[in-house]
């Protein structure tokens, strides 16, 4: 399986089918759904595409929150890939891109479920757990100074 991670535009094609899978992997099985303010909230963000061919396999979000911290958001991989790497290369693939970009942090607010995957990347929890979305979360956080850029060293 080929994977290349790429950004996307924002209101693009590759966007709606990110939009899909963010749908069916995060609000669908909670019973919730992205509301027009949801997205317009987006339209700042660095958009980043996990594909197979002309099919998504992953995708997040960068939002920029000061002008040295950057908000990971929105993480999904396909129900069926997940486990195989994908948002290993996500992740780091963001973590270049937000440096490039001079960010020197970034953070995310975790599911439970997800914390353990964060932990293995090098993130660190923060405060305490809060409940968004209806489910429980932490805070993480991971500073970006290391260099060269990490999908360079694997």
């Amino acid at each position: 399986m080929f994977t290349l991670v790429r950004q996307i535009d924002f209101k693009s094609e590759d966007y709606q089918k990110a939009m899909d899978l963010r749908s069916r992997v995060l609000r669908e099985p909670l019973g919730l759904r992205y509301t027009p303010e949801d997205l317009a909230r987006e339209s700042d963000g660095v958009h980043i595409g996990a594909f197979n061919g002309d099919q998504i396999q992953g995708y997040l979000m960068l939002l920029p929150v000061t002008k040295t911290v950057v908000k990971m958001r929105q993480v999904a991989v396909s129900p069926n890939l997940q486990g195989t790497g994908i948002g290993k290369k996500l992740v780091t693939f963001a973590e270049d891109i937000a440096k490039s970009l001079g960010f020197e942090e970034i953070e995310l607010h975790a599911r439970e479920t997800a914390i353990p995957f964060y932990l293995a990347l090098g993130y660190s929890e923060r405060g305490v757990q809060f409940i968004e979305v209806t489910l429980p979360h932490r805070k993480m956080t991971k500073h970006l100074l290391n260099w060269p850029p990490t999908h360079l060293i694997d």
